[in-house]
């Protein structure tokens, strides 16, 4: 039989270790989801709220029941980290000429920040507790969230994101399964009361209830997981958003609380804070991995990345951006091809539009960037 009060002092012990790495937070949590977690996780994938990501409807048993993911588990051991930043994430979304990037996404690769510390933590359980670990950031089916919930940590907010009572909405989370049958915290209650900033700020109203997301809709989603072209109704919505977007984070009253993150990884790179439109229309494949070496950024691709950056210069009401618009109207990318033509449009007047469609619409092949340059005259 399990001694509660020895599992009580490795539980102490754990969490003294995790806070001595740099984690800001630490929960426990049984290795076991409510019914309720459940039937969210399948009444979202129902209604297509995922739109195409895929993962989440193939792996959605697993992701409903760490003991599917790892029958062993007995506890998770769910950790938080600190990404704070040092000024309003909302301050440059009126700044058009820049491009707006998700404060997470502005120092080092989360993961291999977050990887690093948990390897440390989980060494330390598995030998100084002769248990079985695995751990996990982004990298299996886990539902973060309710586990961090469960845990202590926080709450799914309104705007279906963790919130902490002590760090507001800036906290990456990871895991760590251990086959340890540890003490686990208290649950932590919902403390949104009647707040619904984070529903009425979302610009492109993702939230059709309190507690749901239509990823379909929502920028992040949009800008960083979807591959192909972005809902022409969607576009003037995005601004200059062109990775990620933090309006539902940064209006939480919570963060009232929230201090600046004291990792100097996670601490934003100058040359991510807020950079020039006009810079970053040029990469090339080589310029952009270069440039965004080291990040998470990096991870979506040259051509999704500029179509974004020319969604943002087709918002920025800015002529001086057309000349660097049309250079891609020859670019190799579908993608990139079609948004050119798309921030054209909102930036020339008819007459010169159709001008420069009469050169280039005779030569276009495919079929979703020729309709491109059929809208503004339909």
């Amino acid at each position: 039989m399990t001694n509660p009060t020895h599992m009580n002092s490795v539980t102490a012990a754990i969490r003294d270790r995790a806070l001595s790495i740099g984690f800001d937070a630490i929960g426990f949590a049984k290795a076991k989801l409510h019914n309720s977690t459940r039937n969210y996780l399948f009444d979202f994938i129902a209604k297509g709220f995922h739109g195409d990501m895929g993962w989440l409807s193939e792996q959605k048993e697993k992701r409903s029941d760490p003991n599917k993911l790892w029958p062993d588990a007995k506890t998770v051991i769910v950790i938080g980290l600190n990404y704070g930043p040092s000024d309003n994430p909302l301050e440059w979304l009126s700044h058009s000429e820049r491009g707006a990037i998700s404060v997470y996404a502005q120092g080092t690769d989360y993961h291999n920040v977050l990887k690093k510390k948990l390897r440390l933590l989980a060494r330390y359980v598995a030998e100084n507790f002769q248990s079985e670990v695995k751990l996990f950031v982004d990298t299996a089916p886990v539902m973060e969230k309710p586990l961090a919930q469960m845990a202590g940590i926080g709450w799914q907010g309104k705007h279906t994101n963790l919130v902490s009572k002590v760090l507001g909405s800036w906290l990456f989370i990871g895991e760590i399964f251990t086959t340890l049958d540890l003490a686990v915290g208290k649950q932590e209650n919902d403390h949104c009361g009647t707040c619904n900033r984070c529903i009425n700020v979302c610009p492109t109203n993702a939230f059709p209830a309190p507690y749901q997301l239509d990823s379909r809709r929502c920028i992040s989603y949009l800008t960083i997981e979807h591959k192909g072209h972005i809902p022409r109704e969607l576009r003037p919505l995005i601004g200059n958003r062109i990775f990620g977007c933090d309006d539902c984070l940064a209006v939480c009253p919570w963060n009232k609380f929230a201090t600046k993150t004291t990792d100097s990884n996670l601490i934003a790179q100058n040359e991510l804070r807020w950079p020039f439109l006009a810079e970053l229309v040029r990469f090339n494949d080589l310029d952009f991995r270069k440039y965004f070496s080291g990040t998470t950024i990096k991870r979506l691709g040259r051509n999704r990345f500029i179509r974004n950056v020319l969604i943002a210069m087709g918002n920025s009401k800015k002529r001086e951006f057309i000349p660097l618009i049309k250079e891609q109207l020859e670019d190799k990318s579908p993608l990139v091809r079609a948004m050119a033509i798309w921030a054209l449009a909102q930036l020339l007047e008819l007459k010169k539009f159709n001008e420069i469609r009469k050169r280039h619409f005779g030569a276009e092949q495919d079929l979703i960037v020729k309709a491109e340059w059929s809208f503004p005259t339909q």
